[in-house]
């Protein structure tokens, strides 16, 4: 491969995804990995409040969010993704529009909260794209993200690295990303593990942080961005 375009590259294969993607998000958000997230989400941010929804995928978590209480806008690289939102999600407090989480298209401190779910450790440059997700959301307003861990299944799509080619891949783990955050001094206020079904919580409950997350199929982050 002589040239690689991280992005165009990305936005093509989500595009592929699309329909795969929408037959399983609201099972996900139901009753699999997502389920507890916006419970999580919502015991620290009142209702009402203004959430940017990255990489909102068929919109099916955009949806939620609005049913819970607040006003959200939804984002994805893939246009594809974003069609099937805009079809299918309907709600007065709710919109859509194809984005890139490393230029998002809003001015600075606009958010009251972020939500991006296994969006950044899929980004070539996860600091940047963290830096844009500081940038849009308000002094003192949260950023939820979720991070796959080493359980969420073989890295086959980062086999190809080895063989000196380019390739979409996860870029970093849990206990990267929560170093990443340290260094903008984004503070940590809460977050949950998601697990496999088979591994016992008194098997990691007294766990140090970074074993637990050794051990997770994603880490949820909630964060807060301190004043400027």
């Amino acid at each position: 491969m002589t040239s690689f375009n991280w992005k165009s590259v990305a936005e093509n294969e989500w595009d592929k995804r699309a329909d795969f993607w929408n037959k399983k998000s609201m099972d996900m958000w139901e009753n699999g990995s997502r389920k507890d997230i916006i419970p999580l989400l919502s015991e620290h941010l009142e209702q009402g409040s203004k959430i940017l929804d990255i990489g909102c995928g068929d919109g099916y978590g955009s949806f939620k969010l609005c049913s819970a209480g607040y006003c959200v806008t939804g984002v994805d690289l893939s246009n594809e993704m974003i069609q099937l939102a805009q079809s299918r999600m309907r709600g007065e407090n709710m919109s859509f529009k194809q984005g890139d989480v490393n230029e998002l298209p809003f001015e600075d401190n606009y958010f009251d909260a972020i939500i991006a779910i296994n969006v950044l450790e899929w980004v070539e440059d996860p600091l940047h794209a963290l830096k844009e997700l500081q940038r849009v959301v308000k002094n003192n307003g949260l950023i939820c993200t979720g991070i796959l861990g080493p359980t969420a299944g073989p890295r086959a799509n980062s086999y190809p690295r080895l063989l000196g080619e380019k390739v979409i891949c996860n870029t970093m783990m849990p206990w990267e990303f929560n170093a990443l955050a340290l260094e903008l001094k984004l503070k940590y206020v809460d977050g949950l593990g998601v697990y496999k079904e088979g591994v016992q919580r008194d098997k990691y409950e007294n766990l140090p942080l970074k074993l637990k997350q050794a051990l997770t199929f994603m880490w949820v982050f909630l964060l807060r961005k301190g004043d400027e």
